[in-house]
């Protein structure tokens, strides 16, 4: 680096050690910030991450220099953009991309700016009395009037699509209209970690969504090990459970006595019994005593074998689902 200046060699060794004594590794975008807004951001990533602007050569060359220890990491001078600046942490890059997300606040429309998303002027009173931007309004394509005095827009109307320039015109009635379609902040283009570059599209991260993925794969994963009997932590007390529930189905119907079996099974004797007497009653009212009419008078109503098999069946069923409920709810818990 001869015939350079020292500050210059200073600062890129200061940027290449700061590149090599941290986990993570951002470079961003501080177009347009402003300074107010940037140094309440310096505030509140100070204790977690440290954000340090320089010149686009000094930023390339210090990462070039740490890429001959740290693998890949010189590739994030490819997505410098506007004013760039490093920004250095040991957290977890989705983490920072989202912190430097939520600090965006809205801005108005700049001629010339890259629209992020649709711009749409919205149905509805726009506060104006009637006068020229009624014109100005109609001259670039949004659907006014005048309704009771005032200027409406009938429709909801796309000004700007997404990825196209604002024009100028476009800009000033936005402005006038209080509709800030743009943000201001940080804009972290690319992070690396452990040799890997991972970009801004790859940090957006849908939570909800990703949540929602989660516990279904869980829940299937769930179902899986359940039915293919695999023992886990999570799986043990259904497939117990089930055991239990199938064991005891079996033993029912089997007429096996045992403690859980015994009620059910005499309970089933007895309605059968019942059941024969009133059949044979009916062939011959001489064929049962006093005792069993009288019993067959008073009787209530016992289930049929058949619906009480079910109803082992269907509570066995609930159990289940509960279990499964129970550990789906834990793990809502976990990532909530």
């Amino acid at each position: 680096m001869a015939h350079v200046a020292e500050w210059k060699k200073k600062e890129v060794q200061e940027l290449q050690d700061l590149i090599k004594s941290h986990e993570v590794v951002g470079i961003a975008n501080l177009a347009d910030i402003p300074a107010r807004q940037l140094q309440k951001m310096r505030q509140t990533l100070r204790d977690s991450a440290l954000i340090r602007m320089s010149k686009k050569t000094l930023i390339s060359l210090a990462l070039e220099k740490a890429g001959r220890e740290l693998e890949n990491v010189d590739s994030l001078s490819d997505y410098m953009e506007g004013q760039p600046a490093l920004i250095f942490t040991d957290m977890n890059p989705f983490k920072l991309f989202k912190i430097l997300e939520d600090s965006k606040t809205p801005a108005p429309a700049k001629p010339g700016a890259i629209a992020p998303a649709d711009i749409v002027v919205p149905k509805g009173d726009t506060g104006f009395a009637p006068g020229p931007i009624l014109g100005e309004l109609q001259q670039i394509g949004i659907p006014a009037k005048i309704e009771k005095g005032k200027i409406v827009v009938s429709n909801d109307h796309v000004v700007v699509k997404a990825g196209e320039e604002i024009p100028p015109k476009v800009a000033g009635i936005l402005t006038r209209l209080d509709i800030q379609p743009l943000e201001v902040g940080i804009d972290l283009r690319a992070a690396y970690e452990n040799q890997t570059v991972y970009t801004a599209d790859i940090l957006t991260i849908d939570e909800e969504k990703t949540l929602s993925d989660i516990q279904k794969a869980f829940s299937q994963a769930f179902n899986l090990s359940v039915n293919a009997v695999i023992y886990t932590r999570e799986t043990m007390p259904a497939i117990i459970q089930k055991a239990a529930s199938k064991s005891f189905n079996l033993a029912y119907n089997a007429s096996i006595l045992t403690s859980e079996t015994t009620d059910l099974l005499l309970a089933k004797a007895y309605a059968q019994m019942l059941a024969l007497a009133a059949a044979a009653a009916e062939v011959n009212g001489e064929a049962v005593d006093d005792e069993l009419r009288d019993k067959l008078s008073s009787r209530a109503a016992a289930p049929a074998p058949e619906e009480k098999e079910e109803e082992v069946e269907e509570e066995a069923e609930e159990e289940e689902e509960e279990e499964e409920e129970d550990a789906a709810a834990g793990l809502g818990a976990l990532f909530g």
